[in-house]
C-alpha cells in the first residue's frame, strides 16, 4: 500500500534525525538561540527595533573578521564589535541631529563594508556564505556549551531587570520618575542583543538574525494579550520554527538558516488569518 511505504519512508527518516549527531547538535543549538530571541524579540517588537536588530547583525561581520584575524575566537570579536556599534549609535543618538533610522543606515554599512575588507585580510579561507546565511550542521559540542552559557547570561539579565526594562519600554519619562535610568536599561538591553547576535550568528547567519527576533515575537503578539504571555508564546514558537525548520532541511536538501525562518514566516501568516478570524467573530 502506498500510505504504509510513505510512513515507513517517513519513519526510516525521523530515526536517521534523531540518531544523526551532527542533526541532534543543530536542533540542541537551535533551541538555544529560539530560548533567547523568543524573550528579547519581545522587547525588540515593543520597541520598534527590529532596524536597530537587523543593523548589529550587520555589524556582526566585522566582529567575525577581527575575532578571526587576532586569534581571539568569533563570537568574542563578534560581541566587542555590536557593543561598540550599540554605544556608539546611543552617543551619537543623544544629539538628535539625525533620525535614528539614518544614524543606524550610516553606522550599519559602515560596520558591514570594514567588516568586508577585514575578512579579505585573512589568510584563513572563510565561507562568507556561512556567515550570511548560516549552517547549523556544523556546530560543535563545544558551541553548544558556549551558546547556553551566553543564553543563561542574557536570560538572568532580562530576569533581574524585568520591571525596568518594560517600564522604560512603556514610558522613559514615567520609568526616570520612578529612579530608572534609561541610558542604562538601553545598553543593557543592547548587551543582551549582541549576545542573541553572536548565539545566532553560525545557526542562521547575519541576513537571517532579525527575523528570529522579530518573526515568533510577532507572531505571538497575535495570539496573546500579557507581557509574560508573549514572552512564553514567543519562545514555543521559535522552538518549534527550529525544529521543523532543520527537519525540512534535512528532509529536502534545503539551507538551515531559510528553511527556519520560513516556518516562522508561514507561523505568522496564519497567526494573522486566525487573529482576523478571531475579530470577525
Amino acid at each position: 500500500m502506498p500510505t504504509k511505504k510513505i510512513l515507513k519512508k517517513t519513519t526510516i527518516h525521523l530515526e536517521k534525525i534523531i540518531t544523526d549527531p551532527f542533526i541532534i547538535r543543530g536542533i540542541i543549538a537551535g533551541i538555544a538561540v529560539a530560548l533567547v530571541s523568543g524573550l528579547v524579540g519581545c522587547f525588540v517588537v515593543w520597541r520598534r527595533l527590529s532596524y536597530y536588530g537587523e543593523s548589529i547583525a550587520h555589524s556582526s561581520l566585522l566582529g567575525a573578521g577581527i575575532g578571526i584575524l587576532l586569534g581571539i575566537g568569533i563570537n568574542f570579536g563578534v560581541v566587542f564589535v555590536c557593543l561598540i556599534f550599540g554605544i556608539l549609535f546611543l552617543w551619537l543618538q543623544q544629539s538628535k541631529s539625525l533620525s535614528s533610522d539614518t544614524l543606524l543606515g550610516v553606522i550599519a554599512h559602515f560596520a558591514l563594508a570594514i567588516g568586508i575588507i577585514v575578512i579579505s585580510f585573512n589568510k584563513i579561507k572563510i565561507d562568507l556564505h556561512a556567515f550570511l546565511f548560516g549552517d547549523i550542521l556544523t556546530v560543535s559540542s563545544a558551541d553548544i556549551l558556549g551558546m547556553y552559557i551566553g543564553v543563561i547570561i542574557a536570560i538572568t539579565l532580562i530576569l533581574s531587570n524585568w520591571s525596568s526594562l518594560v517600564l522604560v519600554t512603556l514610558d522613559e519619562d514615567l520609568a526616570k520618575s520612578e529612579g530608572i535610568n534609561p541610558l542604562y536599561v538601553n545598553v543593557l538591553l543592547t548587551t543582551i542583543m549582541t549576545i542573541v547576535v553572536a548565539l545566532s550568528l553560525q545557526i542562521i547567519g547575519l541576513l537571517l538574525i532579525t527575523a528570529m527576533l522579530i518573526i515568533p515575537a510577532a507572531t505571538a503578539r497575535r495570539l496573546v494579550n500579557s507581557p509574560e504571555a508573549m514572552v512564553i508564546v514567543s519562545t514555543v514558537i521559535g522552538i518549534f520554527s527550529v525544529i521543523f525548520g532543520i527537519y525540512l532541511s534535512v528532509e529536502m536538501d534545503l539551507p538551515s538558516g531559510p528553511s527556519i525562518v520560513v516556518v516562522g514566516s508561514i507561523l505568522f501568516f496564519l497567526s494573522h488569518m486566525f487573529g482576523i478570524f478571531l475579530k470577525k467573530e
